[in-house]
């Protein structure tokens, strides 16, 4: 039986339209080159582990492209304009929480980007918890994290329903016994994770 809901935050419960963030920053051949030197290089999950010093993790993204140095500071300087809470975020949690459900999040995030726009993740106050990979220093899909969501709420894999936009962390969910779903659109998946929930939960 399904009794806890878990969210990934990153394009699911907040948007986080990196190309266009960086189209209204730069002009197109600029904006991909930032784009390349740092989004899902091994440096930006350093971000999200928060092991090394935000500073190197950004001299890391400069020697992917050194020429373009001021771009990348000034891209991480401004990332707060980036993400934005979807407008669902809040009342899926509160449709769940009112079906009797304990609802959490799971989320490879970075701090220095909780710190600029902390309102974006207004929706966690309406959880029951949660684990951000900043402050635990692991990353999904390392089975770790998952694990310690688990132990910290005394979860059960089998009671649980995980929803992520990667295709990586819904594997590594499945492989510990959580019932995955990859989400693609509220509108796609909200119809078909609430009837799996209901068919689930009797």
């Amino acid at each position: 039986m399904i009794k806890n809901v878990i969210f990934d935050i990153g394009r699911v419960m907040i948007e986080f339209d990196w190309e266009q963030y960086l189209a209204g920053l730069f002009d197109a051949e600029t904006a991909k080159t930032v784009s390349d030197a740092m989004w899902g290089t091994p440096a930006w999950n350093e971000l999200d582990r928060n092991v090394i010093p935000m500073h190197e993790v950004i001299d890391l993204f400069i020697a992917n492209a050194p020429d373009y140095a001021a771009q990348i500071q000034e891209a991480m300087q401004k990332i707060g304009g980036c993400p934005r809470m979807m407008p669902y975020a809040i009342p899926w949690v509160e449709e769940l929480k009112a079906r009797g459900y304990l609802v959490f999040y799971l989320s490879n995030y970075f701090e220095y980007l909780m710190q600029e726009r902390p309102d974006v993740l207004e929706f966690t106050k309406h959880m029951d918890g949660g684990v951000f990979s900043w402050q635990e220093r692991i990353t999904k899909p390392e089975p770790e994290i998952y694990q310690r969501l688990m132990q910290r709420y005394d979860l059960r894999p089998e009671e649980c329903v995980f929803i992520d936009d990667s295709p990586q962390n819904i594997e590594a969910a499945n492989a510990l016994g959580i019932h995955a779903f990859l989400f693609e659109s509220y509108e796609k998946q909200h119809p078909q994770i609430m009837q799996y929930l209901a068919e689930h939960t009797k």
